[in-house]
């Protein structure tokens, strides 16, 4: 995530960068050696550290996947078509709060360091965690939302400590550990969700709190600060209202631009993780544990392309081309998995789609090259704060789709109607991409 760059999260799933489908390594030192000065101690900041804490924290995410859609609707008790539409609540109200909470996140880290902000929302995550896993009622589940999603927007600190240790020949790569990192939670923990799920749906809530917990005592014996105290600077509230946060993206018009294409990518996403359990559970019958799965050969996949092919294909392609091909490519996965009739249709998207996560990085490096060192952290908020905004909109219009399309008042039942959509905002995307990368010259 950079010195003068930046990184998408992701996936959520709850990010919602969760399910982008396809979403470390050891660095060689030299790739900190434009933030040695950085560290205000004797550790080196290093990528290797920040990795290590993305991969726990997704983990955590990942293990309450195949579970808390199941979870909400039994407690709601009116079945899954109605129940859908309440989980659309609980999904955007995580977004809600990481729309609010990331700027002022991002621009706490630009005042105090990246690492205290990351072990304080690590700590939140786990004890949060815990009052999901004993919440006796659905509104008492709420709340417990509502805080993680307050403790999620670490991502925005977590993005900004990567840019720091990150020279501008590496962010692509960088970026694509990172998504290595989200894939291998998303293999290991919707696997490990669905499996603990045979003890109850609470159980994956209680194993979420202990890897959240963990990472926060990995984090204080080892994570270094990256930002150095002649870097930052002084916090203002006026700075961290996410819509002065926004605000402040059209001081830089191609990165005001891009935040478009990643509103719309985005919004095509977050739709994904809001009703993957769901569709897969009425369209095939799936189980928990099958959920699990199908969302750990995700993680998989991503781990492949975002940790091995990500940096050969940008290196190769350039950042303009990798984005567009990832956007293309997403698109026409979104139209199989609408389309699918057979569970194992889905497989074979995952497979093939998962060349689309190549789009994350390469906006990300884009974006980052036209942001100075000291608006790494107010630039993460911001973008944060737009994925939010998105991650508000698409569960409500992505349950909202399937809730109809499943009903008996639909003309016609389609279970995959959001994913139509989605494609549809993906080709968007690919045509503001197009217009505004006409706009940078291409050494930007």
């Amino acid at each position: 995530m950079r010195r003068r760059t930046e990184r998408l999260p992701a996936a959520h799933l709850y990010s919602p960068a969760a399910i982008r489908l396809g979403f470390g390594a050891w660095i060689p030192a030299d790739m900190t050696a434009n933030a040695n000065a950085a560290a205000p101690r004797a550790r080196t900041p290093a990528v290797p550290f920040i990795l290590v804490t993305v991969l726990l924290d997704m983990l955590g995410i990942g293990i309450i996947v195949p579970v808390l859609p199941s979870l909400v609707t039994s407690m709601y008790g009116e079945g899954i078509s109605a129940g859908s539409a309440v989980f659309g609540w609980f999904a955007a109200s995580y977004a809600l709060m990481q729309f609010v909470f990331s700027p002022v996140l991002g621009n706490l880290s630009d005042t105090y360091g990246r690492r205290p902000i990351i072990l304080l929302s690590l700590l939140g995550a786990g004890l949060d965690y815990m009052l999901m896993a004993f919440a006796p009622t659905l509104s008492w589940l709420f709340l417990g939302r509502l805080i993680s999603g307050i403790t999620g927007a670490s991502v925005t600190a977590a993005n900004a400590y990567i840019a720091d240790v990150s020279t501008p020949e590496q962010r692509g790569r960088n970026f694509g550990l990172v998504g290595a990192c989200f894939g291998v939670g998303f293999v290991l923990g919707p696997a490990l969700g669905g499996l603990l799920a045979r003890f109850g749906l609470r159980a994956p809530f209680v194993a979420a709190a202990v890897l959240n917990l963990a990472n926060a005592l990995y984090g204080f014996l080892v994570l270094p600060e990256s930002h150095a105290p002649e870097r930052r600077r002084p916090f203002a509230w006026r700075k961290a209202s996410p819509l002065a946060a926004l605000a402040g993206l059209r001081t830089h018009p191609a990165v005001f631009g891009l935040a478009g294409v990643v509103a719309l990518e985005r919004l095509a996403h977050d739709a994904l993780p809001s009703t993957w359990v769901l569709y897969t559970i009425y369209r095939f019958q799936w189980s928990e544990l099958e959920v699990g799965l199908s969302l750990a050969v995700v993680g998989i996949m991503s781990v492949i392309v975002s940790g091995g092919l990500t940096g050969v294909l940008i290196a190769r392609w350039q950042e303009r081309r990798a984005l567009l091909v990832g956007l293309l490519v997403s698109a026409a996965s979104f139209v199989a998995y609408g389309l699918a009739t057979s569970g194992w249709m889905l497989y074979l998207t995952i497979v093939a789609g998962s060349l689309g996560s190549i789009a994350g990085p390469a906006i990300q490096a884009l974006i980052t090259r036209r942001v100075g060192p000291g608006e790494q952290g107010a630039v993460q908020g911001a973008l944060s704060s737009v994925r939010g905004v998105t991650g508000i909109v698409a569960p409500l219009m992505a349950t909202g789709l399937f809730g109809y399309f499943t009903s008996p008042a639909a003309p016609v039942q389609i279970p995959g109607a959001a994913f139509l959509v989605s494609a549809a905002l993906l080709c968007a995307a690919i045509g503001v991409a197009v217009r505004i990368l006409r706009t940078i010259p291409e050494s930007g």
